[in-house]
């Protein structure tokens, strides 16, 4: 480690240390929620700026106080996805990162709403997911079946982009969009308006029967883990009752890790208690430093 390199940790140290004391004392949810590793997510967002991230933490704080994203339960959201339209991948990439799987050409219903908030629940489960001292996540994006139908509003489109950029900052590591159709590169043009530089810059166009793309796929992805769909080897299949299992047992994790032991979430039809044993899971006094 270079002494130039000691000297930035040493100042990001700093930097944590004073927007911690910036933000006050903490209790509960936002206590957890602001470990020194979101802390240092929010500095990065906001260039290191102290004021500004705390500015931006304390957003995230009451945004979250008020829409619950860590208390949507799986059963509230699982229509939007009985078509695998957003699911969390079985794998990871090769810098250890939750996988999110998203396929809009299998949109299956018209609430605005409701999308979001099955995004928000997927977003939050693949953080549940993140292995430790890994802060981020990918997306692959197949466009497969996509058209201007089954696309979402533009007010859709910028809300979700809202939510990504304000209150998970620098969850984002790299997203892949596979084989887009002209339209949509047209259309993106609109989009990325609304997108920080820095968070364009993680979006990657790929194509198939395309060198660099097929190399930039290996670099991030091995190929026996990659589904055809993104130019790998694997089959994607979507079962939505094992998916459904999965998340119910996430949704015990996901309330240990907050405290929420005691929050009661309904058994789904065709389950039964002896299905959803939970992994163990961190728990909040214990990430709470």
């Amino acid at each position: 480690m270079s002494a130039h390199q000691l000297e930035d940790d040493s100042q990001q140290d700093n930097k944590v240390s004073k927007l911690k004391s910036a933000l006050g004392p903490l209790s509960g949810h936002s206590l957890v929620f602001c470990s020194d590793a979101s802390l240092r997510r929010y500095l990065d967002a906001r260039s290191w700026n102290v004021e500004n991230a705390k500015q931006m933490i304390e957003e995230t704080l009451k945004w979250r106080s008020t829409y619950k994203p860590h208390e949507i339960p799986w059963h509230e959201v699982a229509h939007e996805g009985e078509t695998g339209k957003v699911s969390r991948a079985s794998f990871h990439d090769r810098q250890g990162r939750t996988v999110l799987i998203m396929r809009p050409g299998l949109q299956n219903t018209t609430s605005a709403e409701g999308n979001i908030r099955h995004l928000v629940y997927l977003l939050e489960n693949a953080i549940i997911n993140l292995p430790k001292g890994q802060e981020q996540m990918s997306w692959l994006i197949d466009f497969t079946g996509w058209s201007m139908a089954n696309n979402a509003p533009m007010k859709t489109t910028r809300d979700i982009i809202y939510i990504l950029q304000n209150h998970y900052p620098e969850r984002l590591g790299m997203s892949f969009l596979y084989n887009p159709p002209r339209l949509f590169q047209a259309g993106y043009k609109a989009v990325k308006y609304f997108l920080d530089p820095r968070t364009a810059q993680k979006v990657n166009f790929v194509y198939p029967k395309d060198k660099a793309s097929d190399e930039l796929m290996r670099s991030h992805f091995d190929m026996e883990n990659l589904p055809k769909e993104f130019g790998g080897e694997a089959t994607l299949e979507y079962d939505h009752e094992e998916f459904s299992r999965q998340m119910f047992e996430d949704d015990l994790k996901t309330a240990k890790f907050w405290g929420l032991e005691q929050k009661q979430y309904p058994i789904p039809n065709g389950f039964s208690p002896a299905d959803v044993v939970p992994e163990p899971a961190t728990s909040l006094a214990s990430v709470a430093n």
